[in-house]
């Protein structure tokens, strides 16, 4: 594992800790952790900072998803999605574009892992995709 690794967090993690959504919240919101604190660099690809805002606005108001948005860009890199990543993302053989897109992003921004808890859907992943639980033991072990 690199010394700082760089992790590309798809937006269920982020739902995950938002949400308190159990039994995901602990681990999801270690991973956080260790971004905030600076011992990994972490990414989230630009396309879900707005759905992640649309379904907070949903359940509360724009001024709570705006906070919460204006709270991960402390935190987190964005990982810009352009032509380059669309055209990437099409040619990936995933069922989901959204994922496709997401592993792109990923591959943009040069992330060593990608972060989610639908490892399923990164099939074949051309980076390691893993859970928080799985990122988190290869972090302690490396250190």
């Amino acid at each position: 594992m690199p010394a700082k690794p760089v992790i590309l967090v798809d937006l269920n993690i982020l739902m995950d800790v938002f949400y308190k959504r159990e039994p995901f919240y602990k681990l999801s919101a270690r991973v956080l952790g260790l971004i905030e604190s600076g011992k990994v660099i972490g990414f989230v690809a630009s396309h879900s900072l707005p759905t992640l805002f649309n379904i907070i606005k949903k359940d509360q108001t724009a001024k709570n998803a705006k906070a919460v948005v204006s709270d991960l860009l402390q935190i987190f890199k964005v990982a810009s999605v352009d032509q380059s990543t669309i055209k990437q993302a099409l040619i990936l053989d995933y069922n989901d574009f959204e994922d496709a897109v997401q592993m792109s992003s990923a591959l943009q921004c040069k992330a060593d892992y990608l972060i989610t808890r639908n490892i399923k859907d990164f099939q074949p992943p051309l980076i390691p995709v893993m859970q928080p639980v799985e990122f988190l033991a290869i972090y302690s072990s490396s250190k």
